[in-house]
């Protein structure tokens, strides 16, 4: 999310990534995190809010089974506010909304993430609230498996803003936001808040069409947006599918609302996209906790006119421990394995 009034500014100085990464290279050779199982279990209502420090547990890369041959895993994480080291907004640290981490906790908390990343055994990850492609950059360092990674950058300061970090080459990118009005419900218009980010990947061969989103959130709300966004995200899912009909489409990300709400409701409007958690109970979806319940408002979902299955039994929400979320964000991750389309 943009802070109020967050002015533009051109795209981010190139000469932060060296100073930034010999940073991360420091503290990482002292670094001794601690390992342990991750809970794919639902928790319930009263348990303790997500961590918001950088110590603790990480899902043991050792209890994710690895995707069968002929599939791809695909995950989405709310990693929540992964700034760098420069102030870009003119009023950073303390109470101001755009943090100021100093080299070493920066480092500290890329390669927290990165290893959460590692951990999930996806081919694909969509990410959500990377504030610079300083940031990817570095992820993309502490987990060099990932050998392609694309920012939705929006260019303005401190914006957080969608990625896509991927093991397979791109063949292609596209970015929506600033080719689209949308129209809330009573009438007037609006864009994306973050940039409805499209990648396409050669996957062993086959297609695969990825879609990193995060709505509008529900801080000084305007639910009208977030159903606009939803809307529009359907109409865009369903023109690619008809164009690429041999291919997978799948999006996936922070949406910031719960099954059954009127943008969800948008986005599953004909039967176009199907959530791929649709046969789950509610209550084992939970990725935030809000007044201590679970709110599963991280999704994915595919496009139904294209190729591709999801594969049954697959859907997982992955956490560091009952509660919480995953790798010190307030988010859980959500993933899937999905079958390769075939000739």
């Amino acid at each position: 999310m943009l802070p109020p009034g967050a002015p533009s500014v051109p795209a981010r100085f190139l000469l932060r990534r060296s100073g930034l990464l010999a940073g991360l290279l420091l503290v990482l050779a002292g670094s001794n995190a601690c390992i342990e199982g991750q809970s794919l279990a639902p928790e319930s209502p009263g348990s303790t809010a997500p961590p918001s420090g950088d110590g603790g547990a990480l899902p043991d890369t050792n209890t994710q089974p690895e995707p069968a041959a002929g599939t791809v895993r695909i995950a989405a994480f709310n990693v929540h506010r992964l700034f760098d080291t420069v102030c870009d907004s003119g009023s950073c640290g303390g109470s101001a909304y755009e943090e100021l981490p100093t080299p070493q906790v920066f480092a500290a908390r890329v390669d927290r993430i990165a290893r959460a990343l590692t951990s999930l055994k996806a081919g694909v990850v969509l990410l959500s609230e990377i504030e610079t492609q300083v940031c990817l950059d570095a992820l993309q360092a502490r987990a060099p498996e990932f050998s392609s990674a694309v920012l939705g950058e929006i260019g303005a300061a401190a914006s957080v803003d969608v990625a896509v970090l991927s093991r397979y080459p791109q063949r292609e990118v596209r970015r929506h936001r600033a080719q689209r009005i949308l129209t809330r419900p009573d009438g007037t218009t609006t864009v994306f808040s973050r940039e409805f980010l499209e990648v396409r990947l050669d996957v062993d061969g086959s297609e695969v069409i990825v879609f990193a989103a995060h709505f509008r959130s529900k801080v000084d709300d305007d639910p009208g947006r977030r159903y606009a966004e939803a809307q529009a995200a359907h109409d865009i899912m369903r023109a690619v599918a008809a164009e690429r009909p041999g291919t997978l489409v799948v999006l996936g990300g922070d949406l910031n609302d719960v099954p059954g709400s009127p943008p969800l409701e948008a986005l599953e409007q004909d039967g176009a996209l199907q959530r791929v958690s649709r046969e789950l109970p509610l209550e084992d979806l939970g990725t935030v906790w809000f007044q201590g319940a679970p709110q599963a408002i991280d999704h994915l979902y595919r496009a139904r006119d294209a190729s591709g299955q999801d594969v049954p039994g697959t859907f997982r929400v992955v956490r560091d421990a009952p509660g919480s979320g995953l790798a010190g964000s307030d988010h859980a991750a959500v993933q899937a394995d999905f079958v390769l389309p075939r000739g």
